[in-house]
């Protein structure tokens, strides 16, 4: 059971504090270990960080050695009310840029309310000005932090690292993304008009639709996930690229399937080719935004695959 703060002695204190800055020394170390491959000017601020609360992690311990002897008791955050709970490093992969700025913003704040609290609450003297004295210092840490990232991150690096989370973000979620809507969105207009314009039933347009969709989306994410692991290429976890592209490829298919619940066959299949125009438009869009393709280039080349397998559809489903 946790215990209440209030409850803590002047020497569970001490060692909580120590137990605090050695977890947090070893989180930034974490943090800069798994930013420096893509953001190496940030990993540097953080391994700055790091070793800050290395060196208040030795100011503690010499003032517990001093009043209290040289075993330090084991006592942990969890172990006394009032925390925030933190998700494990180690579960928080890829590493976001704005997540691990943020999560430190957190750990910076919660340790300094628990040197102001614990400063109120110790009766030694020494003591007590460490503690005030480590609740500035969490205080200024934010300023601390912007000054050395203002050291070690001109404007070129800012703009560099941008430049490499757009870059993750591509190849991780708008690669896979688009690969699926397009193959959901061009690959499935043969089936759905070739049933609609064979047995001229919206219902059997919209079953073939559903199942070339669903059947489409589960071929695409596995095959997306099958690729490659991302070791190599750097696209990421492939289970999230397969359910990314399976999603995507499953949506672009029930886009234009979906208007066949309606009852009638030529209101169905009118609304149906304006949503396959629009979904032409939409990739031709998300390639001129992402992939950098002029969109009129983007836009014929959809658009003529798209059609080409429309009328195939459409020959098929009137033989």
């Amino acid at each position: 059971m946790a215990k209440n703060f209030k409850e803590l002695t002047e020497q569970e204190i001490l060692a909580l504090a120590i137990s605090l800055e050695e977890t947090d020394s070893r989180i930034y170390s974490d943090f800069a270990q798994g930013l420096k491959t893509d953001y190496p000017a940030t990993a540097k601020i953080f391994q700055d960080m790091a070793a800050e609360e290395n060196g208040h992690r030795r100011f503690l311990t010499d003032e517990f050695s001093r009043r209290f002897g040289d075993h330090i008791p084991l006592i942990r955050r969890e172990d006394v009310r009032g925390f925030v709970s933190r998700k494990p490093i180690w579960l928080v992969r890829p590493l976001g840029i704005k997540t691990v700025r943020r999560q430190a913003e957190i750990m910076e704040a919660e340790t300094r309310r628990f040197y102001e609290r614990a400063a109120l609450q110790v009766t030694d003297v020494s003591t007590r000005k460490l503690l005030m004295d480590l609740a500035e210092a969490e205080r200024t840490h934010e300023t601390l932090a912007e000054n050395i990232e203002k050291e070690h991150v001109s404007a070129d690096t800012a703009t560099e690292e941008e430049h490499v989370n757009r870059r993750l973000f591509v190849m991780q979620i708008v690669q896979p993304g688009l690969a699926g809507l397009m193959d959901g969105s061009v690959s499935t207009l043969a089936p759905v008009f070739a049933a609609a314009f064979a047995t001229r039933d919206p219902h059997d347009a919209f079953l073939v639709g559903m199942a070339a969709s669903v059947g489409a989306g589960i071929s695409m994410g596995f095959a997306e996930a099958l690729s490659d692991d991302g070791s190599m290429t750097g696209r990421g976890k492939p289970y999230m690229r397969g359910v990314v592209c399976g999603l995507m490829t499953t949506a672009g298919g029930i886009g234009h399937t979906l208007p066949y619940l309606i009852g009638s066959f030529y209101t169905a299949t009118f609304v149906a080719i304006v949503i396959v125009i629009l979904e032409l438009l939409a990739i031709s869009y998300i390639r001129k935004r992402y992939m950098d393709t002029p969109f009129l280039s983007a836009a014929f080349q959809v658009i003529v695959g798209g059609v080409l397998v429309f009328l195939a559809g459409i020959l098929i489903g009137s033989a």
